[in-house]
């Protein structure tokens, strides 16, 4: 079984937008109370997020979330990575560094946006990550969280690392294998943004456009999720008929919009819009299972 949690479904500045009197900000739908873009994904004995935003901490409490294996990073934007100070909690209960998975230049954006989690001495209670950097253009392999090195605390001066027992590894032997899947901020293909496929469900964010080839690996899904901010065209993210298009192609058998603004109709106008072409919209703390 697969399944997966929409920890946020808003757009970068959220619903309700601050200050903002729409009708969408005034709505009394908890539907339409949207946090930052992002989901945790469940598949293969893992608990794997992808994103974590400025709301992280909030999701995390909301779902009652204690465990994280990896972090799986879509882009650089801070909507998407603004959270990552707060895996500090998990660094303390679980007693290992979080696992990051992202493009090498998310990875260089993260030293510049958090140079304090990679400074040598390190700050004592910095982020503890184990950043992996991955491509678009080869599956790679997340793992438990238990395969890596174990965090000591020492008061005064932070934590010092010490190699994970063969036991502990032995004890979580799970592996999974994920898809990328890249797509583009943009419509020239400038800023590169990665989907991930696990197994026959697939998450994508954040995209304005996406090349043919791409598309090919998303063949065979089941649950297909994408970005949409607005009805027309959009410098960095499908419109409205884009979304419906990219479904389209991909086939899936459930298909669900995300990153969604209030530039768009209230959740229960437009999913009755959207429910007689088979597409759904998410909302936060929507479930999927497969």
């Amino acid at each position: 079984m697969t399944k997966m949690t929409f920890l946020g479904t808003g757009t970068s500045q959220g619903i309700p937008m601050i200050g903002c009197t729409c009708p969408v900000c005034r709505s009394a739908d908890p539907r339409d109370k949207r946090l930052r873009s992002s989901v945790l994904v469940e598949y293969e004995g893992l608990s794997i997020l992808v994103d974590a935003g400025p709301d992280f901490r909030q999701q995390m409490l909301r779902e009652n979330i204690s465990h994280l294996d990896a972090i799986l990073l879509t882009h650089n934007h801070k909507d998407h990575t603004g959270g990552l100070d707060d895996v500090r909690s998990f660094n303390l209960l679980e007693g290992h560094p979080v696992n990051i998975y992202c493009e090498p230049y998310v990875m260089e954006s993260l030293k510049r946006e958090y140079a304090y989690a990679f400074a040598e001495p390190r700050y004592p209670g910095s982020p503890e990550w184990q950043v992996h950097p991955i491509g678009p253009d080869s599956p790679f392999t997340v793992h438990s969280n238990a395969w890596e090195e174990c965090l000591h605390w020492e008061s005064g001066k932070g934590y010092y690392r010490t190699p994970a027992s063969e036991e502990a590894i032995a004890a979580h032997p799970e592996t999974a294998a994920i898809i990328p899947v890249r797509g583009w901020h943009d419509r020239v293909g400038k800023l590169s943004v990665l989907g991930y496929r696990f197994g026959e469900l697939a998450y994508m964010t954040d995209i304005a456009s996406i090349d043919e080839k791409e598309l090919e690996k998303l063949r065979g899904v089941r649950v297909v999720t994408v970005n949409c901010v607005k009805r027309g065209p959009h410098l960095s993210h499908f419109s409205l008929d884009e979304a419906i298009g990219f479904f389209r192609k991909v086939g899936a058998e459930r298909s669900y919009l995300t990153h969604l603004s209030h530039l768009l109709p209230c959740h229960a106008e437009l999913e009755a819009e959207l429910a007689p072409q088979g597409i759904s919209v998410a909302w936060d703390g929507l479930k999927v299972e497969i």
